[in-house]
């Protein structure tokens, strides 16, 4: 066996010991086995929203697109850049409080309990898991790829070898095992791609080398507008490709769930330091070796293997096997934490609310761990007979999970009106809208993004929506001011007030009542 293939064995099997580490924790409760028992740091926080949200795209779609397209690409890489921030800014706080206030352990039986109604947990369980499927299915297409081209084994065993992998530790190890291995995955991501990409720029001359050789290949690759300026004028595309990693990440039920497990709302603060870092060093580094493979790699007939085949030709095999393990790691690190989420939508608001109400604990962490596994396995058969491009089925699942559930997740928290009509318009408008918009390449006859289409009915669907449903309880209520966190004032400074406006306050009740002229 080669010695680059070892190397991955060995990553293989130190991921798998960390899955069996969490396992005994995992199974003390439901709640420790899909949340973590809500007691994650801002640095796991933070890198395993990163992380998870990157996934296999990033070192294979991402540099495909530069690949072809040239400096437009970097339209996702600055939605990508900003969204990790956006994302915990808006919801990290309110979330987290208003999930723990309605004892809801999954993102879809938050919005159900939010909006008080099983037709938004029907709706929302529906459209996670087939979309979650479609995610999962690009990563471990991605995952089979790159195991193919690094072992040398065929495509299919690849396939089962690394995902099987995942499958274990995240049967094992449950929420744990997914948020420990995706912060470990984090920092390999970024120091792997950085590597390749410093070696990469030592070898053209730099930025103003890499410009200059693109110049003369093809200018238009220097154009924000595509390759034969190919979207020039498309504002409607640019703004949805900005739009779909800036924001969409709060509609990716697999993401927004890091919210809810957080140790306390204080956490948010330094999650968004390390979330705003980690994005800056890594987010634009995939897309530049892209634009490097167009002068090193003329021939490449796989765009999607820019950064496997940059790194053997940088560096020795097993040196380039150690980098791309963040490969893997981006791969993993999303797979793992959709599985996850597709395990706990299908025990949590399928199983116990319409099949099994009074389960126990320990039949719930047997149900989720029997649904990962059952999601798991339907993935592998499905990766292996139906092997579309990456990047096509990120882009596609990816809008229509953040199409579907962006606007409700943020207007459960800033929204006091907002109700079960006006969110379930939104999902089911939004989500729809992406889907006909794609089948029917509308792109190309509007100049609009299908994410930005989706959006826009997204939004217009909740607020028509509002209009007919009825205004949530009193429950949910008290619960929205809650999560808001209205801060109050100290006793100090309440009396000093008091006792400032204590005159004017007399002088207005005498007129009110007696209409005595106000004196001083």
């Amino acid at each position: 066996m080669k010695s680059d293939a070892i190397v991955f064995l060995v990553y293989l099997f130190f991921l798998l010991l960390v899955g069996l580490y969490f396992s005994r924790k995992a199974a003390k409760s439901v709640d420790h086995y899909l949340l973590g028992g809500r007691n994650v740091g801002p640095a796991v926080t933070a890198l395993t929203m990163q992380s998870t949200s990157m996934s296999g795209y990033m070192f294979m779609g991402g540099p495909a697109l530069a690949f072809q397209q040239g400096w437009y690409a970097l339209w996702y890489a600055f939605g990508d850049a900003g969204g990790g921030i956006v994302n915990l800014s808006v919801l990290g706080r309110r979330m987290r409080r208003m999930s723990e206030l309605l004892g809801a352990l999954s993102p879809i039986e938050y919005l159900a309990k939010r909006y008080e109604s099983s037709a938004v947990r029907v709706v929302g369980s529906i459209i996670s898991i087939i979309f979650l499927f479609a995610y999962v299915f690009a990563q471990f297409i991605a995952s089979g790829k790159a195991l193919e081209s690094l072992t040398g084994l065929p495509y299919a065993w690849a396939l089962i070898i690394g995902v099987g992998v995942i499958i274990a530790y995240t049967v094992t190890g449950g929420y744990l095992a997914v948020i420990w291995t995706d912060f470990i995955q984090g920092i390999i991501m970024v120091v792997g791609v950085l590597a390749i990409a410093v070696l990469g720029f030592t070898q053209i001359g730099g930025l103003s080398g890499l410009n200059a050789q693109l110049a003369e290949i093809d200018p238009s690759y220097l154009s924000i507008w595509g390759k034969d300026l190919a979207y020039i004028g498309q504002w409607g595309v640019v703004l949805g490709a900005v739009l779909i990693y800036s924001i969409g990440y709060m509609g990716l039920p697999h993401v927004v769930v890091r919210h809810m497990s957080m140790k306390s709302t204080k956490t948010v603060k330094s999650a968004i330091l390390y979330a705003a870092t980690w994005n800056q060093l890594f987010v634009f580094a995939p897309y530049l070796l892209g634009f490097m493979a167009i002068i090193l790699l003329p021939n490449l007939s796989d765009p999607e293997m820019v950064i496997p085949t940059l790194a053997y030709q940088f560096f020795p095999g097993i040196i380039a096997a150690i980098l791309l393990s963040a490969v893997m790691a981006a791969i993993m690190s999303t797979s793992d934490s959709i599985l996850m989420q597709a395990g706990t939508i299908l025990s949590r608001d399928i199983y116990q609310p319409f099949i099994n109400k009074n389960a126990s604990q320990n039949k719930m962490v047997l149900v989720s761990r029997l649904c990962i596994l059952a999601a798991g396995v339907i993935g592998v058969i499905v990766a292996i007979y139906q092997p579309p491009t990456v990047f096509a089925l990120v882009i596609f699942a990816f809008g229509v999970l953040g199409n579907s559930f962006m606007v409700p997740y943020v207007a459960s928290v800033y929204s006091k009106k907002s109700n079960k009509v006006g969110v379930l318009c939104a999902m089911i408008g939004g989500g729809l809208t992406n889907i006909i918009w794609t089948s029917a390449e509308l792109q190309n006859f509007t100049a609009i993004h299908p994410f930005l289409a989706g959006l826009i009915i997204s939004i217009l669907g909740m607020v028509i929506g509002n209009y007919f449903g009825r205004s949530p309880s009193q429950r949910i209520l008290n619960a929205f001011d809650e999560a808001k966190g209205i801060r109050r004032i100290p006793n100090s400074i309440d009396k000093n007030v008091s006792r400032d406006i204590g005159p004017e306050a007399s002088n207005i009740s005498d007129f009110i009542h007696n209409h005595q002229p106000v004196r001083g």
